[in-house]
């Protein structure tokens, strides 16, 4: 008996707990072969370019100084500029074309809350006050769990309707197989998504946004609904004054539902069967341990004269059926005699 149980419950135990460290040494090593491999291509990239702007910067600095030498002193322009740059840090810029721009009217404030709940946060404008500041804390400790909870329970209807529902039809009334079925449910959701919360917002933006080509248009609505907000490219700073809270107001409803959209197809994406597996691969499921497994074995681990006296009397070795046999025997004497 007690080979029995030693042979079949613990190497299958010990055998899957040295089965998976490999799989997560493995996909660890291949994130951060990807961050590597990211950081590289980044460098590669951009590190000409920043070059070449410090350059020209320098430059111009170097020739404006020139030009105005007699009547500017270079400390007085130092400070000039680190006034300039500490403003346009807060989201106030000292361009006159645009100076005209408020950073806390009440669009600009609902953009602002919509991005902190968001977790985009594209950083173009912070609070300036330490009220402010202080506010912003709770107001974002109370917001975001508020935030989680509302995606929640929207993307559990959406799943039902958007997700599960056309997936059933598929296999109902046109017969095919419920993972083809997922499979192209989740592809047509994706590109949906890619066609209607971004291209379609790129070209909009592009239309609107002075100076904005598609390709930084669609770079941005991209960031923007996947919550990374670089706050590199922000909407709105151009607008014309008469239209600039309609278009904060309709920047801000476009982020909450393209944000929801994608929430929406990535989950839809989630439930492939093939994602399943791939994660399966990486973290297996542990196996279902019935609470008293450990008291199970002590009790199939028998003595050899406990076995043997369950022999002679003709008991079985589990306490619980022989308890029910017993109640088997004895019911028959219970009832009147022939």
């Amino acid at each position: 008996v007690f080979l029995r149980v030693q042979g079949s419950s613990c190497p299958r135990r010990r055998e899957s707990i040295l089965r998976q460290p490999w799989r997560y040494w493995l996909l660890l090593g291949a994130y951060g072969l990807f961050l590597l491999l990211g950081a590289a291509v980044f460098v590669g990239v951009e590190a000409p370019q920043e070059a070449g702007l410090r350059e020209a910067l320098r430059g111009a600095r170097a020739g404006f100084v020139r030009e105005h030498q007699g009547c500017l002193a270079e400390p007085g322009l130092e400070q000039l500029l680190q006034r300039v740059l500490d403003a346009d840090s807060y989201g106030v810029s000292a361009l006159g074309n645009v100076s005209d721009d408020e950073n806390w009217d009440f669009s600009s404030a609902l953009f602002f809350a919509a991005s902190v709940l968001t977790t985009t946060g594209y950083g173009h404008t912070v609070p300036l006050s330490d009220g402010g500041k202080v506010f912003c804390i709770f107001y974002t400790l109370l917001g975001l769990p508020v935030t989680l909870l509302l995606a929640t329970c929207l993307l559990q209807q959406l799943m039902g309707l958007l997700s599960h529902r056309p997936v059933r039809y598929l296999h109902t009334h046109w017969g095919i197989s419920p993972g083809h079925a997922a499979l192209g449910h989740a592809a047509a959701m994706g590109l949906s998504v890619l066609g209607l919360f971004i291209l379609l917002p790129a070209l909009c933006f592009w239309a609107l946004e002075n100076g904005w080509t598609f390709l930084e248009s669609v770079y941005f609505c991209f960031i923007s609904l996947s919550t990374i907000g670089l706050g590199d490219y922000v909407p709105g700073r151009g607008s014309p004054p008469s239209l600039r809270h309609l278009y904060k107001i309709s920047i801000t409803c476009y982020l909450l539902l393209g944000l929801l959209a994608m929430l929406l197809a990535l989950e839809t994406i989630y439930e492939l069967r093939e994602v399943h597996s791939l994660v399966r691969f990486f973290a297996p499921p542990k196996a279902p341990a019935s609470p008293s497994n450990e008291d199970d074995d002590q009790l199939e681990i028998l003595s050899h004269d406990q076995l043997g006296l369950a022999t002679v009397c003709g008991a079985t070795p589990s306490g619980s059926q022989a308890d029910s046999e017993a109640d088997g025997r004895a019911a028959p004497h219970d009832g009147p005699s022939g």
